[in-house]
């Protein structure tokens, strides 16, 4: 199976995820096979191939890497994602293997196998309770109900990240800038389903000299975004006064980043807030739908280094319009 373009329309706030199971023996109960069911969204997907020929990676960190593979003149590393989801996994004679590409690294994950593409609104997906997330070692981003049965959307990025615990995605922000920040007193709101990722964007922009409102998701972006404007409404105020710059996710629970952006700039009052889309999604192919809802910049999570300044410069080139 091979991605195809996805003709899903920007901002209608909607996903194709590809479902796929892993298979354990059910222990607890009578030792017979227990599936469990998780999804990805299908723009991080590459394709979904047979299990390959491997070659041993040297001084591999974790026992979830099992090697490497050739896929068209790329090496590729293979992770079994039952190990990372606290699975043992029962051998099959065809499993599947999943590799994606998002925050500009091919990966690729055997599984079981692979049921079907759902087609399904953000609104479906239920954001984990905190015990779910707690449980899981917050790798669950949210959980969707499809034909009768739960399905966990994982958070891939996190999984990847462990693997990878001397990846160093911070940057010394300038000097110079970030006095520019400190005395405009910036503020931004940053929203991002992923704990880890939501932490990380919020202490950067602090760090840079931003307040920063954190949301987990577009839902909670917009409402805040509406408490900010009804705020400066009873206080005679501009929106610019109360809020500076919107920094979003695309794949979030109850409202994307795409649909989040679209409604701003369909605000006569909220279309003059800068909006920047920071995703690993973002790519050449998938540039377009950003742009087709209004997003002001565009940054792909692998480039996150640069968020603070690229926001900031974001923001004085609306400062800069008449």
């Amino acid at each position: 199976m091979s991605q195809t373009n996805i003709l899903l329309e920007s901002g209608t706030n909607e996903l194709e995820i590809v479902e796929f199971f892993i298979d354990e023996n059910d222990n607890v109960h009578d030792g017979s096979t227990r599936r469990s069911y998780y999804g990805i969204n299908v723009a991080k997907v590459v394709e979904i191939i047979r299990l390959p020929e491997l070659t041993d990676m040297p001084d591999a960190a974790n026992d979830a890497v099992l090697g490497a593979f050739d896929l068209r003149s790329e090496i590729i590393p293979l992770i079994d994602l039952s190990k990372r989801v606290g699975k043992q996994r029962v051998e099959t004679d065809a499993p599947k293997v999943i590799v994606t590409q998002f925050n500009k690294i091919s990966t690729a994950f055997l599984v079981s196998g692979v049921t079907r593409i759902h087609r399904i609104s953000w609104e479906q997906v239920e954001a984990p309770s905190k015990q779910v997330s707690s449980l899981t070692a917050n790798s669950i981003t949210g959980v969707v109900k499809l034909e009768g049965r739960i399905v966990f959307l994982l958070d891939l990025e996190k999984i990847v990240a462990d693997l990878n615990p001397g990846m160093d995605m911070t940057e010394e922000i300038e000097q110079e800038v970030k006095d520019k920040i400190e005395e405009r007193h910036l503020k931004a709101i940053i929203s991002d389903d992923s704990t880890m990722i939501r932490r990380m964007l919020s202490q950067m922009l602090e760090d840079a000299g931003f307040k920063v409102y954190r949301t987990h998701n577009g839902k909670a972006a917009w409402d805040k975004i509406n408490e900010l404007k009804l705020q400066a409404e009873r206080e005679n105020k501009n929106i610019k006064e109360m809020l500076d710059v919107v920094v979003t996710d695309i794949e979030m629970p109850v409202m994307d980043g795409h649909n989040l952006t679209k409604r701003i700039k369909d605000d006569p009052d909220l279309r003059k807030l800068p909006v920047m889309l920071c995703s690993s999604i973002i790519t050449d192919t998938l540039f377009h739908k950003g742009e087709s809802v209004g997003a002001d910049d565009q940054l792909s999570k692998a480039e996150i280094s640069q968020l603070a300044e690229r926001v900031f410069k974001l923001i004085e080139r609306y400062d800069a319009k008449p």
